[in-house]
C-alpha cells in the first residue's frame, strides 16, 4: 500500500554573526529537500536555494524506484550545472557552494541524495539511527580511526567539509534507496543543529510524543538554547498511509522562502502580491531562478551584418545599423569589455587574497594567504607564517593532507588547522606502539 510523508520544516537565522540565511529546505508528501549554502563562501544562500529549485521540479512526479533514484541524481547534476553557470556569469557568486540532502518517495521506498555534512536520522521502532555519513575531514579521521566518535563531537575542524556542491564536474552525491515503514520518523537537518546540540538530545527530543511541527518547533528551540552561531534548519517528517488525510501544500523555508517573497515580476512595473501560501511561494522560486542569466554567447565584430533587421547574435537596434562609425563603435566596445575583464581580474585577485590554507613550505607547517594555484606568472597565494612543524614528522594521513593543502575560513581558522596538527603529532609521540605515527 502507498505511503505518503506528514511534514514540517523550520528553519532560524541562529545566534552568530551572518545576517543572512544561508540555509534552505523544502517539503512535501513526496519529496524533503534541505540545503546549507557553504558558510564563509560568497553567495550561500544564492547556492541553497539555487539547488533546491531545481529539486522542487520532482514534486508530484511518479517514478519506479530505479527511476526514482536516476532523476533525483540527474536533478542534482542540473542543479550542479546551474551553479557553474552562475559563477561564469556572476563574479560575486564565484566560489558558492552548498550541502544537500534529499528524498523523494517511490510508493513505499525513498530514493536519498546527500553530499557535504548536512544530516538525515531515522527514528523506527524507537531506535534512532543517522542514515548519513559526513563528507567531512572529521569523518575522515574517524574512518582512519585517528579520532573517537566523542572527539569527533567537539573536533574544531567539524566543519571542514571535503564534498559540496560547487559546479565542478565531480561533485557527485551518494544515491541510496530506503524502505520506508508506517511509523518512521525522519530527520535532515543542518550543522546548525548537529554541531551544536549533542546527538543524544537530539533522540530524546525525535523519539518524544508529539507532531512533526511540534518536534521540528522544539529542535530549533533546543539549538537556540545550546547558542547555534550557525543558520539552523530542520525537517521532520513521519511515515504514513498513503490514504490518511495529510496537508499537500508544500512548505519552503529559509533563503529559497526569502527569494520566493522578494521575487519582482519583471512583466509589470507594478509591485506585484507577495506569494501567501507554501505553493505560490515555491512556484515563485522557480521563476525567480529560472530568470537567472544563462552564460553569455560569444560576439565578433565578424558577425556584424544586417539579417533581417538583426545583428547575427545581436538585436540590432536602428541607430545602430551599420555607418561610417561602426568601426569606432565596436573600437568602444572592445575598450569597454577590456576595463570589464580587467576590473574582473582584480576582483577575483582580492577574493583570492581573502582566503588562507594550510601547507607545506621547505619542509615545515605554514600557513598561507590566498589560493593554492598560480595564474600564469601570477602567483595567487604568499607565505604569512611559518612554524616549526616539521611535515615530515605528521601521522601519515595529516602529512598528505598539508601537502595537499588544507583549506581554511579565514585566518584564525587556519592557526586551529595548525594548532590541531600540532595536538596529533603530540598524540603521535605519546603513543608509544607507533602505529599511529610517520615511517
Amino acid at each position: 500500500m502507498p505511503i505518503a510523508l506528514r511534514f514540517a520544516a523550520r528553519s532560524n537565522l541562529g545566534l552568530g554573526s551572518k545576517t543572512r540565511n544561508e540555509d534552505s529546505a523544502f517539503a512535501s508528501p513526496d519529496l524533503l529537500v534541505l540545503a546549507d549554502g557553504m558558510g564563509g563562501h560568497a553567495a550561500g544562500d544564492t547556492a541553497s536555494a539555487t539547488v533546491v529549485a531545481e529539486l522542487m521540479t520532482l514534486d508530484g512526479e511518479s517514478w519506479g524506484a530505479d527511476e526514482a533514484a536516476h532523476q533525483l541524481r540527474q536533478a542534482v547534476r542540473r542543479a550542479n550545472d546551474r551553479l557553474r553557470q552562475m559563477m561564469d556569469t556572476d563574479l560575486d557568486t564565484e566560489g558558492m557552494g552548498t550541502t544537500l540532502i534529499a528524498f523523494i518517495r517511490s510508493g513505499t521506498k525513498l530514493a536519498m541524495a546527500n553530499i557535504g555534512d548536512s544530516r538525515a536520522y531515522l527514528v523506527r521502532d524507537g531506535v534512532f539511527t543517522q542514515l548519513t555519513k559526513d563528507h567531512s575531514f572529521v569523518q575522515a579521521l574517524l574512518d582512519e580511526g585517528r579520532i573517537t566518535p566523542e572527539e569527533a563531537e567537539h573536533h574544531p575542524q567539524r566543519s571542514m567539509v571535503t564534498r559540496v556542491l560547487t559546479g565542478r564536474e565531480d561533485d557527485d552525491p551518494d544515491i541510496s534507496m530506503r524502505e520506508a515503514q508506517r511509523g518512521d520518523r525522519l530527520l535532515i537537518c543542518s550543522d546548525g543543529l548537529s554541531d551544536y546540540v549533542a546527538r543524544s538530545t537530539i533522540e530524546g527530543i525525535m523519539t518524544s510524543p508529539g507532531s512533526p511541527g511540534d518536534i521540528a518547533d522544539r529542535l530549533i528551540e533546543i539549538a537556540l538554547k545550546a547558542s547555534t552561531r550557525d543558520n539552523v534548519t530542520v525537517v521532520v517528517a513521519e511515515v504514513v498511509d498513503g490514504k490518511d488525510p495529510i496537508s499537500s501544500t508544500p512548505q519552503i523555508v529559509g533563503a529559497a522562502a526569502d527569494r520566493a517573497i522578494g521575487h519582482e515580476d519583471d512583466e509589470t512595473q507594478e509591485q506585484p502580491q507577495e506569494p501567501r501560501t507554501p505553493a505560490e511561494k515555491a512556484a515563485a522560486l522557480q521563476r525567480e531562478t529560472a530568470r537567472q542569466p544563462a552564460p553569455p554567447q560569444p560576439v565578433h565584430p565578424d558577425d556584424d551584418y544586417d539579417d533581417g533587421g538583426e545583428t547575427h547574435g545581436l538585436p540590432q537596434l536602428a541607430e545602430e545599423k551599420p555607418n561610417k562609425g561602426g568601426k569606432l563603435r565596436w573600437f568602444g566596445l572592445g575598450a569597454v569589455l577590456i576595463a570589464m575583464a580587467v576590473a574582473g581580474a582584480l576582483l577575483g585577485y582580492n577574493w583570492t587574497q581573502s582566503q588562507y590554507y594550510v601547507g607545506a613550505n621547505s619542509g615545515k607547517v605554514a600557513i598561507f594567504k590566498g589560493v593554492p594555484q598560480d595564474l600564469g606568472p601570477v602567483r595567487l597565494s604568499s607565505i604569512e607564517s611559518t612554524t616549526n612543524l616539521q611535515v615530515k614528522d605528521l601521522p601519515g594521513f595529516y602529512r598528505d593532507k598539508v601537502n595537499n593543502t588544507m583549506t581554511a575560513k579565514d585566518k584564525a581558522d587556519a592557526q586551529r588547522v595548525v594548532a590541531d596538527l600540532q595536538k596529533q603529532l603530540e598524540r603521535c609521540k605519546a603513543d608509544t606502539s607507533g602505529s599511529n605515527c610517520a615511517s
